[in-house]
């Protein structure tokens, strides 16, 4: 497999950074091109390991030994044909997906793990400039007419193979543009918008049909998308957030992530020349605390995942004045923590591009109370440090005493994930049963309305865009075998390694 020393001759080397003092000042994507040679060199770093654990770590089932075979070999165009074969964007995985697969990687016990990711984004940025990526319409289409309700990952990846299939699929999203928080969510600075639309270009060229500002359940009834369509799939992700219902809430300052990162995703498709309606969010919805900015403004991040890392990263390209992230959990070890061996996705410290380019960060904090001005604005925040203590065998938060304080802060971030999908409105008028999370219940992806199906954060809660493409990819072949009463389309393979052991 690949150099049978190459493991032994190279360092891990994965992708190269724009320095902090050029990238803050645009929002382009802080990585650099990939190098043919790097890449190649990296592939090498593929041992023979008998047996390539990567397979598990991948909630796609990537055949990661074989593409990093063909890349050593400089067979470009069949490490893109592995490639494709189970992942159908790997340019938004080969930039913003955290990597389980190099978690679980063999040569990771005790070396470096391969640059998966790195590889990954390479052998899609070379077939896209190769001209490899080319539309590929189904031969014949079997009369099915299919509406996939939401575009992010999940949605995008249930319209393809489903299109692949034969089906007629409209997918519909309620947003000004296609990509749900692909496009909304992450900065450019992480995935330029350019990358989504020249996949959404071959994806039409294929007959996958877009609707764009069509809220469904309200444009379009429950009962019409039963009438009109064969199926329903649901993909509108995990879209309520957790709020901080604490004293202060009410400050003009107080924000929802989701809010400062999708206006700011706006201003930025502006500058390119591309209509978008800024008095709308992500959601469609009507904004309602007008244009944010962190100019010169203290910013508190409240949560430590990549949302609030995002934020730090917008902030400071804002021109903030002052930028602080706090966690209620304690902070990570700075190496695999021992509750979590390989091949387990490792609970450690992360530190991302944007945390390099200036914030201070703060782990066991609370927020207690949002502090205003007499004016109705935000002016601070009422932080403690907490400890977590064990009380009847479960972690309790214990407030440590004479530790509270006041923080300067202008604009406060929300980041503290997602609850659960909308379910007024649309997915009531399904007469969809949910989980005990209040997530879509559909364990084979079929609901309680055996016409609708559900893939991605609405089935399985706020999660990874690469999981997100797994269940659009796993839906879509449910929908195909209702609808057919069999599918061609490729089936995840079925692991011996329990997935729950890998911990992804």
């Amino acid at each position: 497999m690949g150099k049978p020393t190459g493991f032994l001759e190279f360092e891990r080397e994965a992708s190269k950074y724009r320095s902090v003092e050029e990238r803050k000042k645009d929002y382009q994507e802080v990585e650099q091109k990939y190098s043919k040679e790097q890449t190649t060199e990296q592939a090498a770093r593929c041992m023979d390991c008998g047996i390539p654990f990567c397979h598990n770590g991948c909630p796609l089932g990537n055949i990661i030994p074989e593409f990093n075979d063909a890349v050593y070999e400089e067979n470009w165009k069949q490490a893109y044909e592995i490639l494709a074969s189970t992942n159908n964007f790997p340019e938004f995985t080969g930039r913003i997906c955290p990597a389980p697969c190099e978690s679980s990687c063999v040569l990771g016990i005790n070396k470096p793990p391969v640059a998966i990711e790195y590889i990954e984004k390479s052998i899609i940025e070379r077939a896209y400039e190769k001209g490899w990526v080319v539309a590929s319409p189904p031969a014949v289409r079997t009369g099915k007419n299919i509406a996939v309700v939401g575009s992010g990952p999940a949605g995008m990846a249930t319209s393809a193979q489903l299109n692949k299939a034969g089906h007629t699929v409209t997918l519909f999203e309620r947003a000004d543009q296609i990509g749900g928080l692909v496009r909304y969510g992450i900065p450019d600075f992480k995935l330029n918008k350019d990358i989504i639309d020249r996949r959404i270009a071959v994806m039409e060229e294929e007959g996958v049909i877009f609707k764009t500002n069509t809220n469904v359940g309200v444009d379009i009834t429950a009962e019409q998308l039963e009438r009109d369509f064969d199926a329903v799939v649901l993909t509108g992700g995990s879209t309520v957030p957790r709020d901080l219902n604490i004293p202060g809430r009410e400050l003009k300052g107080v924000h929802f992530a989701m809010e400062f990162l999708s206006q700011q995703n706006k201003r930025v498709a502006d500058t390119k020349g591309i209509k978008v309606d800024f008095s709308v969010d992500h959601q469609g919805a009507k904004y309602q605390n007008g244009d944010l900015s962190a100019k010169d403004k203290s910013v508190v991040v409240i949560g430590g995942g990549d949302t609030g890392s995002d934020c730090v990263g917008t902030s400071n390209r804002h021109g903030a004045k002052a930028i602080y992230q706090v966690e209620i959990m304690p902070m990570p070890p700075k190496e695999r923590a021992e509750s979590t061996p390989w091949p387990m996705w490792p609970m450690q410290l992360r530190t991302s591009t944007s945390h390099k380019e200036g914030c201070d960060r703060g782990w066991e904090i609370n927020t207690k109370e949002f502090v205003g001005d007499g004016n109705g604005n935000l002016k601070a925040l009422k932080l403690v440090n907490i400890e977590w203590v064990k009380d009847n065998g479960r972690m309790t938060m214990k407030e440590i005493p004479g530790t509270e304080k006041e923080v300067p802060c202008e604009i406060a971030l929300l980041a503290a994930g997602f609850l659960h999908p909308q379910q007024e409105g649309l997915l009531n008028d399904l007469g969809i049963e949910y989980d005990q999370r209040g997530n879509i219940n559909a364990p084979k992806y079929q609901t309680s309305n055996e016409k609708v199906f559900a893939a991605g954060d609405m089935r399985r809660g706020q999660s990874l865009v690469v999981w997100a493409i797994s269940e659009g990819r796993e839906a879509a072949r449910a929908v195909d075998q209702y609808l057919m009463g069999e599918s061609f389309l490729e089936a995840k393979a079925v692991s011996m390694i329990s997935p729950s052991y890998l911990g992804v």
